[in-house]
C-alpha cells in the first residue's frame, strides 16, 4: 500500500466531513434567525448548532489540517501556483469557520446578528470556496506535476 495515497484519502475524507458541517450549519442558522427567542425550535436548534461544530466541524478541520500539512511534506507543492490559490481559500475557509463559531455564540445568547437571507448568501459562499478548492487539488493548473501520483 503506497502511505501517500492513505494519507490523501485521509485528507479528503476529513474535507469532506468538515465541508458538510460548513454547507449545513448556515442553514441551520438561516432558520434560527426566523425562530422566536425562548421557542422549543430555537431551543432545539441551539443544540444542534452546538453539536454540529463541536462533535463534526471543528475536529474535521483538524484532522483536515494535520492531513494536509503531512501531504506538504510529501509532495513539497510549495512552488505550484495551484497550491497557493488552495492555501488562500484555505485561510477563507479559516474566516468562515471562526465566523461560524461566533455566530453560534450569538444564537446561544439569544441574539440574531444577522438575517435569514444573509445565511443563505453565506452558505453559497462556501459551496463556491469548496468548488475552487477541488478544482485547484485535482487539475493543479500552473503545476510542476498535475495528477501525478507520487511514489
Amino acid at each position: 500500500m503506497n502511505p501517500y495515497l492513505i494519507i490523501k484519502a485521509l485528507h479528503i475524507i476529513s474535507f469532506t466531513s468538515w465541508m458538510a458541517g460548513m454547507f449545513y450549519l448556515p442553514r441551520l442558522y438561516a432558520y434560527h434567525a426566523n425562530t422566536a427567542v425562548g421557542s422549543e425550535s430555537s431551543e432545539l436548534l441551539k443544540i444542534m448548532e452546538r453539536r454540529l461544530l463541536k462533535i463534526i466541524i471543528n475536529p474535521a478541520m483538524f484532522l483536515t489540517l494535520g492531513f494536509g500539512i503531512w501531504l506538504i511534506t510529501i509532495v513539497h507543492p510549495e512552488k505550484d501556483g495551484w497550491f497557493h490559490v488552495k492555501a488562500g481559500l484555505l485561510l477563507v475557509l479559516f474566516g468562515l469557520h471562526g465566523f461560524f463559531a461566533a455566530t453560534r455564540k450569538k444564537f446561544a445568547r439569544d441574539e440574531r446578528p444577522k438575517t435569514a437571507r444573509f445565511y443563505k448568501i453565506i452558505n453559497e459562499a462556501v459551496t463556491l470556496v469548496f468548488m475552487v478548492i477541488v478544482l485547484m487539488a485535482v487539475v493543479k493548473p500552473h503545476g510542476r506535476h498535475p495528477g501525478l501520483v507520487p511514489g
